[in-house]
């Protein structure tokens, strides 16, 4: 686990450990590249987040681990920062690029969005395996409202990103699946049985 200065670690961490991971919790990148699988998580504001991921070469670090097909899981800001900008509170933030996109405010009466929804995942989802009508729990006011590379679009040989969407006013992304990389919006380890569940299919991807 990715530790940047940002996110409830000990949380997350209690939570994969109780899933069977063997965690270590560090900002050292070389044993963040090593590592079978990464998680990134997240807590504040998209700009200050991505400072403190840059402190430790942490957009390096992901970029190379999905080069070479290593696993990758950002969770809540973690997912938001693979985005190409953030948007808060009128500061233009650039994110790690992964993924095209703008993480932007929320159209809703109430905000935060805080508590259980229920998600719509796509039918060939490995992290949403088995978790049909479950609710996650979620703790955010900015969100993905538009996701290009999960549309149809024109024919392409490289597999279009799963994109799971929630609804909290409008429509936002909820988690992303795309090769080795995947991430949630909201937060696996406050979600229950269905967290944990969630972060065993993943473990089984590593």
């Amino acid at each position: 686990m990715l530790d940047y200065g940002s996110g409830n670690l000990r949380s997350a961490e209690r939570a994969l450990t109780r899933v069977g991971a063997d965690v270590t919790v560090t900002g050292d990148p070389r044993a963040a590249l090593d590592a079978d699988g990464l998680v990134v998580p997240g807590v504040g504001a998209f700009a200050a987040c991505m400072e403190g991921l840059r402190a430790v070469d942490g957009p390096r670090v992901i970029g190379r681990r999905l080069a070479g097909g290593r696993p990758v899981l950002g969770v809540c800001v973690g997912m938001q920062i693979l985005f190409e900008r953030g948007v808060e509170h009128g500061q233009d933030a650039e994110g790690c690029g992964e993924w095209p996109g703008v993480v932007e405010p929320l159209r809703a009466p109430v905000l935060p969005h805080m508590g259980w929804n229920t998600v719509q995942a796509p039918e060939r989802s490995v992290l949403f395996d088995g978790l049909a009508d479950q609710r996650f729990y979620f703790v955010h006011s900015y969100g993905v409202r538009n996701f290009p590379l999960g549309a149809e679009g024109a024919p392409s040989p490289l597999a279009a990103p799963l994109v799971t969407w929630a609804e909290h006013g409008d429509r936002f992304v909820a988690g992303v699946e795309n090769g080795p990389l995947s991430a949630t919006q909201f937060h696996p380890e406050k979600s229950g049985d269905a967290g944990a569940q969630l972060l065993t299919n993943w473990l089984r991807t590593l």
